[in-house]
């Protein structure tokens, strides 16, 4: 029923105001963007509120101006399972998600840099003793969604500032080599006075290996002959990395 004093033309056409007539609400792909747009200015830092698909659809519209994301974020969501494994998987397997190109890749891969690092800030130049919570999240965030195992090296100076992190090898789904010479001769060019060992685990499992107890014990042994103290080795899987000081290995 048409409400009391509303014509049939009023009812058909836009009102006038002022000579124009009032925009229509933006309806079908570009509504829906802009709704999201909105849902994503008013949930706050924290983001409780939006799904995971909600946040692939907002990195694609950056990348897809003229296509409708909400199929290829839910594409993305079966195939890999969640927005943080979307993020972290190899780019041969995006390319297989109908819709995910290369602009689609960068969007993603953008966000994937831009946490690794947020994350890393609050350690870059600290005393990473006194941040362990903070250095835990930054090696979570880099390594454990890795599908091959990195070996890395965390440099400290003598007031256990971290003053360089680098990537020393990069190997198979089980095995990374790492060369304790290597180490300590990087150690001593930049003035480092000790070192942490990490690498990851692709299987999620951060329990050590038989080699991953030999090694840490032959860049142990040669660190110490140099005055270079070994922190600790640190295994990055799911869940809680496993640190060889924390079970007496070191």
């Amino acid at each position: 029923m048409r409400p009391k004093g509303l014509s049939e033309a009023s009812a058909l056409f836009p009102v006038e105001t002022g000579g124009r007539s009032a925009p229509a609400a933006p309806v079908g792909a570009e509504g829906h963007r802009g709704r999201m747009r909105q849902k994503l200015l008013e949930a706050g830092p924290d983001g409780v509120t939006l799904t995971d698909r909600d946040l692939i659809e907002m990195v694609l519209f950056l990348a897809l101006p003229r296509r409708d994301t909400r199929s290829i974020a839910l594409a993305l969501l079966n195939r890999f399972g969640s927005f943080a494994e979307a993020l972290s998987a190899p780019a041969q397997e995006l390319r297989q998600v109908e819709g995910m190109g290369d602009a689609a890749i960068a969007a993603l891969r953008t966000v994937q840099v831009a946490a690794i690092r947020l994350a890393a800030a609050p350690v870059r130049n600290q005393e990473v003793l006194n941040s362990w919570a903070k250095l835990m999240d930054y090696l979570n965030t880099l390594l454990a969604r890795e599908r091959v195992e990195h070996f890395r090296v965390l440099f400290l100076d003598s007031k256990n500032r971290l003053i360089a992190d680098e990537q020393q090898g990069k190997g198979t789904v089980n095995h990374t080599p790492a060369y304790p010479r290597e180490i300590v001769k990087r150690a001593l060019e930049l003035h480092a006075t000790a070192v942490i060992l990490v690498h990851n685990h692709p299987s999620g499992d951060p329990q050590p290996s038989r080699g991953d107890i030999e090694m840490t014990a032959e860049v142990r042994a040669a660190a110490q002959a140099l005055g270079i103290t070994l922190h600790d080795h640190l295994i990055i899987g799911r869940g809680e990395p496993y640190s060889f000081r924390r079970e007496g290995l070191i």
